[in-house]
């Protein structure tokens, strides 16, 4: 290919250029990765060589073999992190300029550019009723351009089907790391804590980011309105007013079942809006990382 496309180099440029300065306008002062420490477990033994550090010598082993060996270890102090990405119909809903499949893009970018620049290994992995991209972990810099690309490139489409996807993947991970959601959880609630549960039960540490927007929260419309189900096509016409709030209440004790079920299985729930500040997310993402380490 001779030439690439202008509108494609101008639109990954901004998503990379929007990723930095959202990680890098808040994040500067944070030198030390949240992730490092995560685990250290031990692998195996080998001779010791002149020049290596007496720290790691295994005296005990000296002393039944009367030989020097290092004990190694496997080292997992770089983390491999999982982006989930739902970007079935009803991710395409915007009540005000950006919707929530624009959001989880540009959030899921900006998470992408700060893991790597902490040396983080990143994979994507964006689905509707199926896996529609699935981009092994990497910690490479380049890599992002990728990532970027598939980001870009996602739009709303087809039913939702989070709890098979998740399975999916966690019979496909194999090694212990961190799983993060972001889906407006348009679903079965349960069968997606199951599929949660699923990773948690691998050992994998997990954060659900429940994307919604305002409207979605307080069905604030002023006139009677006709909603259609952006998955099935069903429609209703209602005076909005008049269902409000039961509707409300009815769509916060979902938000509390979300919140005491993930509680209860040590995951992380995060709810956040079209609304909420990129920085606040990450920072408060990155606070509760610190505090679970």
């Amino acid at each position: 290919m001779k030439y690439l496309n202008e509108e494609f180099i101008a639109n990954i440029s901004k998503f990379n250029l929007r990723a930095r300065l959202i990680v890098e306008g808040f994040i500067v002062g944070l030198h030390k990765s949240p992730y490092h420490g995560f685990s250290v477990e031990f692998s195996d033994y080998r001779q010791y060589n002149s020049g290596d550090s007496i720290n790691n010598l295994d005296w005990k082993v000296y002393a039944k073999t009367n030989r020097y060996y290092i004990k190694r270890y496997e080292e997992e102090t770089n983390l491999k992190s999982y982006l989930i990405v739902d970007h079935s119909a009803s991710m395409g809903y915007a009540s005000g300029k950006t919707s929530k499949l624009e959001y989880a893009k540009a959030f899921a970018s900006a998470l992408a550019y700060l893991m790597i620049s902490q040396q983080d290994a990143v994979g994507l992995l964006s689905y509707t009723n199926k896996i529609t991209n699935y981009i092994p972990p990497r910690s490479m810099r380049s890599y992002l351009t990728i990532l970027f690309k598939t980001l870009h490139n996602l739009q709303p489409q087809a039913k939702t089907n989070t709890a098979q996807v998740l399975h999916s993947l966690a019979e496909r991970i194999k090694k212990r790391g961190l799983i993060i959601l972001i889906s407006d959880m348009m679903d079965d609630p349960d069968k997606i804590l199951q599929g949660l549960q699923h990773f948690r039960h691998h050992k994998h540490e997990v954060i659900l980011f429940h994307l919604q927007d305002a409207k979605e929260i307080d069905l604030n419309f002023k006139q009677e309105t006709e909603f259609i189900d952006s998955e099935t096509g069903e429609k209703v016409t209602v005076n909005p007013w008049q269902i409000r709030k039961d509707y409300q209440k009815a769509y916060q004790q979902n938000c509390e079942y979300l919140k005491t079920r993930c509680h209860q299985s040590f995951i992380e729930y995060q709810p956040i809006t079209t609304t909420t500040p990129f920085d606040e997310a990450l920072l408060h993402y990155l606070i509760k990382r610190s505090k679970m380490m």
